[in-house]
């Protein structure tokens, strides 16, 4: 009988992992195929950084919507729910991007796409963390993130081999795909235990009814903001920030972002196995914060960088905020189960959101500096407000998730 439910919950990490799969590749397509996409449409090459702006904040907006939507459905009527209801729609929203023809349309779509990419992370994560035994979760989440970054190259050799329009048809296409895959599936134990008692599940009331439980929450949002900063302004602005450098070549934000994305995928199981190893998720998070400034600082001041050069610099970025798995992990173990997923859904979907407030102070300091010096200033300042939130947070390494926050 052990077996049997070991062999269900593995089988629910593989599902979960594709379904990441899938999710980080509609996620981050922007990403690569912004340069390509915006001169199909016609937008002037001055404006490519600040329309690109606009849409990638569009899209993160909508995480942080949908991440408070998705996260109170899945407390309220299951984690499985989710997993359909989320892929479905960013499926559909995708391949309707692949018909834009102006960057209002291209931002209100990429909104909706974001909305639908929120619910995929943290419904998984909650979903293999409850299922599995405590000694063994970590593994979990570790491939779930590991094999689920990996769309990311994917996304970049379909944009490789084909035009912009079909690399959005593919992610749709996929999407829809793995909805067959997700039949015969299975809820968690825990949660079809907290359907059974009279108790609040998914109440943003309860979460911030209580001061030592919303700053819980804050930390935990905290120790993630570097992240995306790395991704969304440091990799995917390579070409500006290339040529403030004096690159001899433009550099390929594309390419980057493949390079980031395998770092991150690498840097997720080595993140996860080495928690386990030291039977703490926090230390690798404060080791993870070290490579991430030792990594961007080296870029930032390669005067005359090179692709070559650059491309490994991305590579080991990724590798620092390759603790996005561990991330989510933590933010699951902190809290109980009808608030869990909740929180492991809306909290890294409100660090991608983070994004924004963080590329408008970016933006402002890129005027009264330059590009070169807001990107440090920035950077230090998020990876600053990361560690001291780590620090306010207690170890849930080995922490029983069966029990409810009342």
């Amino acid at each position: 009988m052990e077996s049997k439910h070991s062999n269900r919950a593995w089988l629910l990490v593989f599902v979960a992992s594709l379904g990441y799969f899938v999710d980080i590749y509609d996620l981050i397509i922007f990403s690569i195929v912004r340069i390509q996409s915006f001169r199909d449409i016609g937008v002037p090459e001055e404006l490519m950084r600040v329309k690109g702006e606009y849409v990638l904040n569009m899209q993160m907006g909508g995480l942080l919507i949908g991440g408070v939507i998705w996260g109170i459905l899945a407390d309220k009527f299951g984690r499985l729910k989710v997993l359909f209801g989320s892929i479905l729609l960013y499926s559909l929203a995708n391949i309707y991007n692949g018909f834009v023809q102006d960057v209002t349309m291209y931002g209100v779509i990429r909104f909706i796409a974001g909305i639908g990419l929120a619910g995929e992370l943290g419904a998984g994560i909650t979903l293999v963390s409850e299922t599995m035994g405590r000694g063994k979760r970590g593994y979990g989440t570790m491939i779930v993130a590991g094999v689920g970054v990996l769309g990311a190259i994917l996304a970049y050799y379909i944009s490789e081999w084909f035009d912009w329009r079909t690399a959005y048809f593919v992610g749709g296409a996929m999407g829809l795909l793995l909805l067959l895959l997700r039949i015969g599936t299975f809820e968690s134990k825990l949660f079809h235990h907290v359907t059974q008692q009279q108790v609040s599940k998914g109440s943003l009331r309860l979460l911030f009814t209580s001061k030592k439980r919303i700053l819980r929450y804050i930390y935990c949002l905290c120790i993630g903001l570097p992240i995306w900063f790395v991704v969304g302004v440091l990799v995917t602005q390579a070409p500006e920030i290339g040529r403030a450098l004096g690159a001899e070549t433009v550099l390929s934000a594309g390419k980057g972002v493949m390079f980031t994305y395998l770092g991150i995928s690498l840097g997720d199981f080595f993140a996860g196995l080495l928690a386990q190893v030291l039977k703490s998720r926090k230390k690798v998070v404060f080791l993870c914060q070290l490579m991430i400034v030792i990594s961007s600082v080296w870029y930032l001041n390669s005067t005359g960088i090179t692709e070559t050069t650059f491309n490994w610099l991305a590579f080991f970025m990724g590798l620092g905020v390759g603790y996005w798995a561990t991330f989510v992990t933590i933010a699951a173990e902190q809290f109980g189960t009808n608030l869990r997923a909740t929180v492991a859904t809306t909290a890294p979907n409100f660090v991608r959101g983070a994004l924004i407030p963080s590329t408008l102070l970016y933006g402002y300091l890129v005027q009264q500096w330059g590009i070169i010096e807001a990107a440090l200033i920035t950077l230090l300042l998020l990876t600053a407000i990361a560690v001291f939130a780590l620090t306010q947070l207690e170890e849930s390494f080995d922490r029983d998730l069966n029990y409810l926050e009342e």
